[in-house]
This record gives structure tokens, C-alpha cells and sequence, in this order.
């Protein structure tokens, strides 16, 4: 499916700079107030999407699968953020698109997962996930915590503030981040953003690889 010429070439652009220095994962502990430990499930026993997944476009059974382990403090996923909303909009109705956390080693790349998380509890995840992103330059790259920035996106976006604090401050808001950390470290993940497409992990320098990939999968999926 065709994305518009001059769109194309910023997209391209972009996707050339951030995807070959993807960020890499946290060192030791995932976060700022506790770690992803556990047992680790071999790659086979890990779904690359749950029951609680996220997923932002669902065009049904048989629809290719986009999956995109991210952080929401990650330059590069930041820089991406655009073009996969763009491919959102050329493929509506035609793939299911699937976002997971993943955490790096930001200050707030915790903060930032719990606060999507919390406000994900009130039917606002995609609301919340659209804010960070475009807003990263707001908040990113600090040595301090932006917990109290993050918050104020909540306040913006009108949900309920008692509601939101009390999960954020929820020790399952954060399990739940950790989950989706698990396996995609499970599923050999090792830096931010990485793609699965129906399965299989997708590597794209371009653009037209992503949806070179899309195209080849619909009309599979029509066969």
C-alpha cells in the first residue's frame, strides 16, 4: 500500500537514523523501585500477544499481527512513533496492531510504563501512550525522576486523578509493566523498538520494509 512521496522520503529518513541504534535494555533492574526477576520462560512458552495485551487495532482473526516491544522514553521509539501511526492509518482494518512495554535503561522509563499502565485502567491507553510520545521532548533524557510531569498529562487527558494515583501506586500496575519486559526478553528482545510480524521478528532499515512485509502478509493472509 502506497504512503504518500514527500511523507515517504521523511519517514524514510527517519527510520534509517533511529533503527540502527535501538536502546538497549536496563542494566540489573528494569526500574527505578524494584526489577523484572522471575524465571524466565524459554522463547517457545512466551506469547507474542496476551490476554492483557494492548492492542490499538484489531482487524480481526486471520489479520496480519504487528507487535512493537517499546519504551516510551526511547529516542529512537519516539522518532518512530510517526510512522507507525502513519502505517495505522494506511492499514486500518487490515492489520492488529499490538504495543508492549519494554524497559531501558531511561530514568524514567519505568515511571513513564506505570503511568500508561494506570491510565490504561480507565480505558485511556492509547490516550496516555499518544502523549508520551508526543510530548517526549517534554520529559525524556532527565537524571530525575518526571513522575510529577508524567502526572500532569493524566490531569490533561481528564481521568480520574484519585483513580490513577492509586494504581500508579499499585504494586500490580508495575508487575504488569514487568510482564510484558519478561517476555520480550524471552523472546530475545534486547533493545527498543523491535517488531514481530506474525510471529517472526522484523528487521527494517526503510519504511517500504515494513510495508513491504504488511503487503506480502495481507495477501497471505487472503490466500
Amino acid at each position: 500500500m502506497a504512503i504518500p512521496a514527500v511523507l515517504l522520503i521523511a519517514l524514510i529518513l527517519i527510520l534509517i537514523s533511529v533503527l540502527n541504534r535501538p536502546e538497549v535494555q536496563a542494566p540489573g533492574e528494569a526500574s527505578n523501585s524494584g526489577g523484572t526477576g522471575g524465571g524466565t520462560p524459554t522463547q517457545s512458552e512466551v506469547p507474542l500477544v496476551q490476554e492483557n495485551s494492548h492492542v490499538l487495532d484489531d482487524a480481526g482473526e486471520g489479520a496480519p499481527v504487528l507487535v512493537e516491544f517499546l519504551d516510551f522514553e526511547c529516542e529512537a521509539c519516539g522518532a518512530v512513533y510517526p510512522v507507525i501511526e502513519e502505517i495505522r492509518k494506511q492499514y486500518d482494518g487490515q492489520i492488529t496492531y499490538v504495543a508492549r512495554y519494554f524497559i531501558t535503561n531511561h530514568t524514567n522509563s519505568m515511571n513513564a510504563a506505570i503511568a500508561v499502565e494506570a491510565a490504561s485502567q480507565q480505558g485511556k491507553f492509547e490516550e496516555m501512550y499518544q502523549k508520551l510520545f508526543e510530548s517526549q521532548s517534554e520529559w525524556a533524557e532527565q537524571q530525575t525522576s518526571q513522575a510529577d510531569k508524567i502526572r500532569s498529562y493524566a490531569e490533561e487527558l481528564g481521568l480520574d486523578m484519585a483513580a490513577f494515583d492509586a494504581a500508579v501506586a499499585d504494586p500490580a500496575t508495575q508487575a504488569r509493566v514487568e510482564e510484558d519486559h519478561n517476555a520480550g526478553m524471552s523472546l530475545g528482545v534486547r533493545g527498543t523498538p523491535t517488531f514481530f510480524l506474525n510471529g517472526e521478528l522484523l528487521q527494517p532499515q526503510t519504511v517500504t520494509d515494513i510495508t513491504d512485509a504488511l503487503d506480502a502478509a495481507i495477501a497471505e493472509s487472503k490466500e
